[in-house]
């Protein structure tokens, strides 16, 4: 069953108006079948090729003659990490027959970790950011405690056996970790890397610490933090800048730190059913790193995303910002009736957003606590913040 992604009007359209468009996120979110799905709205033939089957990456050994004599095509170019020595191919290509729509190339890190590609397609190329499933996309499905338990990514949503699932997980976390981050070009033992991914979990919504990290491993700070780079480049960790302004107060400088699937970080540790998850000590800050994760997957990139603390402990998980204007300050809470807080309060007077939210679970509907504060679910306070 192929479930229809947000992003797919988006890239058919930017198709007809650029030469090559990047699909970038981790592995396994569903890239592949989104674009097989897409080759059958395309206006052009096309012709797909799998940079990890060796057929179809040696057809590009020879990538001018061969990209020349299929001109007429939309070329599909999955797993394009693999193949760095291309952009520049790429870039003589365009700039040879320059039509839009010329090539999809799909890739499980960012453009900073796509070595070339920056330097030789800019002003060429547009990338679109693919995250596994949101919550809108799968809501006909299923509840947000199943999205919430079990992740995004399609393969474990759709189990139900919660022992293949962790298989799954299993699997996905070392694949990422001895191969497909090696392969980006980090060098650090595996062994490290897996106790840094699982020391990382822990911290869910906390302050990143990369000296605690470094000691704790017993390797140094430029090997964590260059870890770290890594993960948050390939589109597992996700960090949330703190906002600076001059207001007078001193500030939290150092950014929080989340893993982006709750799939992954309720394998990590070891919650297997929604009752460990509701039973577990670090309940409050996995309900915020769910709601963060699907708030800013939701809305993309035309807002700027920031929490707010200051160094005597008042603090908001995420404010959201469009241009200069702040649009929303936004607390997670997990409990059926949130109160005002004296942290709202105060992130209220210094940065005076236009609205204030408690993100609850459940509500039927976002309803009013003040003039200006709001209690309401992720899935309403996005559509709040598009009508803003």
């Amino acid at each position: 069953m192929y479930i229809k992604r947000i992003i797919e009007d988006k890239i058919l359209l930017l198709l007809e108006h650029f030469p090559a468009i990047a699909i970038l996120g981790p592995r396994q979110a569903g890239k592949t079948t989104l674009v097989k799905e897409l080759r059958n709205r395309l206006t052009k033939e096309s012709i797909y090729l799998d940079l990890e089957n060796p057929v179809d990456s040696g057809a590009l050994n020879n990538p001018v003659e061969f990209l020349n004599s299929i001109t007429h095509k939309i070329v599909i170019i999955d797993e394009i990490q693999r193949r760095p020595d291309l952009f520049p191919v790429l870039r003589s290509i365009i700039d040879n027959n320059r039509v839009s729509g010329r090539f999809l190339l799909l890739g499980s890190a960012s453009p900073e970790l796509l070595f070339f590609s920056n330097e030789s397609l800019a002003g060429r190329i547009v990338y679109i950011e693919m995250t596994p499933f949101s919550h809108n996309e799968i809501q006909h499905l299923s509840d947000f405690r199943d999205h919430w338990l079990k992740g995004g990514f399609p393969d474990p949503f759709i189990l139900e056996e919660n022992n293949i699932r962790k298989e799954w997980y299993k699997s996905f976390i070392s694949a990422y970790i001895e191969r497909d981050l090696r392969l980006l070009g980090l060098n650090t033992s595996s062994m490290n890397l897996h106790r840094l991914f699982q020391m990382v979990s822990s911290l869910q919504g906390g302050l990143l610490n990369v000296s605690n990290l470094a000691n704790s491993l017993g390797v140094s700070f430029p090997t964590v933090n260059n870890a770290i780079s890594f993960f948050e480049r390939s589109y597992i960790v996700r960090l949330v800048k703190p906002w600076h302004s001059n207001i007078g107060k001193r500030l939290v400088k150092t950014p929080k730190i989340y893993i982006r699937d709750s799939g992954i970080v309720n394998y990590l540790l070891g919650i297997l059913t929604y009752e460990d998850l509701l039973r577990h000590p670090m309940l409050g800050n996995l309900w915020e790193g769910y709601v963060v994760e699907d708030i800013i997957s939701t809305l993309g990139d035309d807002y700027n995303y920031y929490f707010y603390r200051t160094s005597d402990g008042a603090e908001c998980d995420l404010i959201i910002f469009k241009g200069n204007q702040c649009l929303a300050a936004i607390d997670a809470k997990f409990v059926p009736q949130p109160h005002r807080t004296k942290s709202m309060a105060i992130t209220l007077q210094d940065l005076k957003p236009q609205k204030a939210f408690y993100i609850v679970p459940e509500c039927q509907v976002s309803y009013p606590i003040t003039s200006n504060q709001f209690v309401a679910t992720p899935w309403q306070l996005t559509e709040i913040i598009k009508s803003m």
